[in-house]
């Protein structure tokens, strides 16, 4: 017997649709050689390339279009104040707010925030210590997106470097009973809760009754 929904929608206009996105840490490498950090939760993956997306005339944009590398350091729920604090900072001249933040001016984002950088294998930019799982990139693609306001960027994985105590021993599997990565959903910060079931193709099932 089919069951309607009891359930009543009504039409809504959300300011923002951040649905339930991993929040990264993205370092790209500055004109002088340094390293800048934003975060960011405009990101997804397919296969190897893993799309982003970002305002136009950030730090970020501009660094991603002229110099082509990436590293995406993916932060746990205990990183959280060190990623709010950095949405009120920026690596242009000329700050501007920002997505409600007020940008502040700041050349050392990581000494500003207590996070360590941490040498790439494949990238000049540094990858973030206190990130248990690290992603370097090679940009592949980039555009601007139909309304002209974001830059869409298409990015091939390099490497992936992860804490050994979130990967399946003797594998190269990340283990998603030890890794929670920090969610931005409709702008409050959550993490994963404890597993509900899992795919029937995983490769590390977890017998979950």
């Amino acid at each position: 017997m089919n069951m309607k929904s009891s359930t009543t929608h009504i039409n809504v206009r959300p300011s923002i649709l951040y649905y339930g996105n991993t929040v990264v840490l993205l370092s790209t490498t500055n004109p002088d050689g340094s390293t800048n950090i934003a975060p960011m939760s405009s990101s997804w993956v397919l296969g190897n390339t893993i799309v982003l997306g970002m305002g136009l005339g950030s730090r970020t944009a501009e660094n991603l279009a002229a110099r082509g590398e990436a590293v995406l350091n993916l932060p746990g729920p205990e990183l959280f104040r060190q990623v709010e604090r950095l949405g009120d900072m920026t690596g242009v001249e000329h700050a501007r707010s920002q997505h409600g933040h007020g940008s502040m001016r700041v050349t050392d984002k990581f000494a500003a925030v207590g996070l360590t950088p941490e040498p790439s294998e494949h990238v000049s930019c540094d990858g973030i210590r206190e990130c248990r799982l690290q992603i370097e990139v090679k940009v592949v693609h980039c555009e601007q997106d139909a309304g002209q306001d974001f830059l869409v960027v298409q990015a091939h994985v390099l490497q992936v470097h992860a804490d050994p105590a979130i990967v399946v021993a003797g594998t190269s599997h990340i283990d998603p009973t030890a890794w929670k990565p920090l969610i931005y959903n409709f702008r409050h910060y959550h993490t994963l809760t404890p597993q509900i079931g899992e795919s029937a193709i995983t490769e590390t099932p977890a017998q979950v009754q």
